[in-house]
């Protein structure tokens, strides 16, 4: 997984940076995310890993995929996939969406979230977490939830690198690191 982001990296910051100077950051998410879902899919898979097509013509198939990209605002998109083909990186693409999508966020000073819970949480409880963790966190939060019944109860939410582990098995690997130590 490191090894995707290492090689990942300097693609998304290329993009973004020329996405920026364009102004169309937010249309060149969308394609992103598009593809990004498209290699995933088994049978674009096989042709992108078949040596015996050319890198030009799996790019090719890419762009296909996507509509409205023939306009001439696509031009510089469509030659950053042109370059990913011919340097056999068109796989990376999901992690070049979620790196790409990471400095999008982090233009518009949002941090990505995820918020685990034991149980499922209605709505006003969702939205009361994420403004706690705003406030804790110093920053604007894009969250998701993600139900997690091992937790036990409570909550653990990770934003970037950093975790607050509030959940009952959290408390009790720490309970037990603290008697065994």
């Amino acid at each position: 997984m490191a090894e995707l982001a290492t090689i990942a990296r300097p693609y998304a910051k290329a993009l973004f940076e020329l996405a920026s100077e364009k102004g169309q950051v937010e249309l060149w998410l969308e394609k992103l995310k598009d593809l990004a879902w498209a290699v995933g899919q088994p049978k674009l898979t096989t042709l992108l890993d078949d040596a015996g097509i050319a890198p030009h013509q799996k790019a090719d198939a890419l762009i296909g995929l996507l509509d409205d990209i023939q306009t001439l605002q696509y031009t510089d998109f469509k030659n950053f996939l042109y370059v990913l083909a011919e340097g056999g990186r068109l796989t990376v693409l999901p992690e070049v969406y979620n790196q790409y999508q990471a400095l999008v966020l982090a233009k518009d000073h949002i941090q990505k979230a995820i918020i685990y819970s034991a149980f499922p949480m209605s709505e006003g409880q969702f939205a009361k977490v994420v403004s706690d963790c705003q406030q804790k966190f110093g920053h604007k939060l894009e969250a998701t939830l993600k139900v997690v019944p091992e937790l036990i109860g409570g909550i653990k939410i990770e934003v970037g690198d950093k975790v607050l582990d509030l959940s009952v098995r959290g408390k009790l690997k720490n309970l037990y690191t603290a008697m065994i130590n």
